[in-house]
């Protein structure tokens, strides 16, 4: 394995870490102030910075193939890592924002021509955004078998009835189609009964009912997260993505991908942690010496700078073997860092936020809300829970 920057990630780097000063951290504080007012859409600087990021040539950098920038999961790593951190702003700058990189590799890998042109094109121009709509609050989504929305074939329509919850970003009015996860025929074999649809967010029948709260954090900026009923809602049998009974595998698909870039995000927002963590402790005197000087100032930077390493190297070698042996040939290092890197990153940023005293959990710093994040990654594509059980099986399958 060999994790040195291959020159297109090394100018890709450059660039991207260029706009990042240049652009985008300059325009955090402004961003804060106008997603305070701007309701469930983007702020107006975002249409901005995607402009600049498009002409820098930082755009759907996430997306292998002709469709994207065609790069390998591990040269896209360190870039997603650059991004992670400033998690509100970077990623959909440069059109590499969840859930719409989820979606896109979805219609690119499962979608047929007609809705690549219709839905894949505008968000791959950015033009729109679009969210996976799978969890649902009456049963237990970490299994997806358990999945209760109904997909009934009448003549050429499908009929849809389900209600969701935690749609990310679905308040936002520039969210056009949604993915609905349901079941088209409860008989069929376990993992044969679920498929997916392309909904459009003017469809009659489906009902936005409220915008859900993150720890207390609406993620407005993000296009909030939506609890949806679906009541007789009718689409077209060509707005079936893939095959009837195809939706499980789909989703696995969709959430491998999905799973490392939230890792490779979450390390750049350790990172961000600990860069404040050093200033901030370097310029406050406290009992006749700075804060960096306390003793457990100084474990808490080491044990970051140690944790950050490692879980890196896990991720490059899980992005590694996906590039080389395919998601299923990595599915337990995709487990591993799932598990892995959110509660890591999470004790880093509560430390940080420590170290800050009362300006941690402030608006003032980005701390709180980066904390917020990393821990509802725990739950957020399978909780920590789901991924060890599944996890510890393939172990004891080896001596069965």
């Amino acid at each position: 394995m060999d994790f040195a920057f291959d020159s297109v990630t090394e100018d890709l780097r450059q660039r991207l870490l260029l706009f990042m000063d240049e652009c985008v951290y300059p325009a955090e504080h402004a961003f804060e102030e106008q997603a305070a007012t701007s309701g469930w859409g983007a702020p107006p600087l975002i249409d901005d910075l995607k402009d600049e990021a498009r002409q820098r040539g930082l755009w759907n950098l996430f997306l292998p193939g002709d469709h994207g920038a065609g790069l390998t999961n591990l040269q896209y790593a360190p870039l997603a890592e650059i991004m992670g951190r400033s998690p509100h702003l970077a990623p959909v700058a440069t059109n590499c924002a969840a859930p719409d990189t989820g979606n896109m590799e979805v219609l690119a890998m499962f979608g047929n021509d007609w809705q690549r042109k219709e839905w894949l094109r505008p968000l791959l121009d950015g033009e729109i955004r679009s969210a996976f709509a799978m969890t649902e609050p009456d049963v237990a989504s970490s299994d997806a078998t358990n999945i209760a929305t109904s997909i009934t074939r009448d003549g050429n329509e499908y009929v849809i009835n389900g209600r969701k919850w935690f749609i990310s970003g679905a308040m936002n009015p520039a969210c056009k189609i949604f993915i609905v996860m349901g079941k088209t025929d409860p008989e069929a074999p376990t993992h044969r009964q679920q498929s997916m649809v392309l909904v459009p967010r003017d469809t009659p029948g489906m009902e936005i009912k409220r915008g859900m709260h993150v720890f207390g954090y609406s993620d407005a900026d993000h296009g909030g997260h939506a609890e949806i009923v679906f009541t007789d809602v009718r689409v077209p049998v060509d707005h079936l993505i893939g095959e009837e009974g195809g939706g499980f595998a789909i989703a696995q698909a969709r959430l491998g991908p999905g799973r490392i870039h939230h890792c490779m995000r979450l390390i750049g927002m350790a990172e961000r942690a600990v860069e404040l963590m050093c200033r901030r402790t370097l310029s406050r005197t406290a009992f006749g010496k700075t804060i960096a000087q306390q003793g457990v100032v100084q474990d808490w930077i080491a044990e970051s700078r140690i944790r950050i390493e490692q879980l890196r190297l896990l991720v490059l070698k899980t992005a590694w073997l996906m590039d080389t042996v395919g998601n299923q040939g990595a599915h337990t290092e995709i487990q591993a860092i799932k598990i892995s890197t959110p509660i890591a990153v999470e004790w880093i940023l509560d430390k940080a936020i420590q170290a800050h005293g009362a300006g941690g959990v402030s608006q003032d710093f980005p701390l709180a809300g980066l904390w917020a994040g990393a821990r509802s990654l725990r739950l957020a594509d399978g909780p920590d829970e789901v991924h060890k059980r599944s996890l510890a099986y393939r172990e004891l399958k080896k001596y069965m």
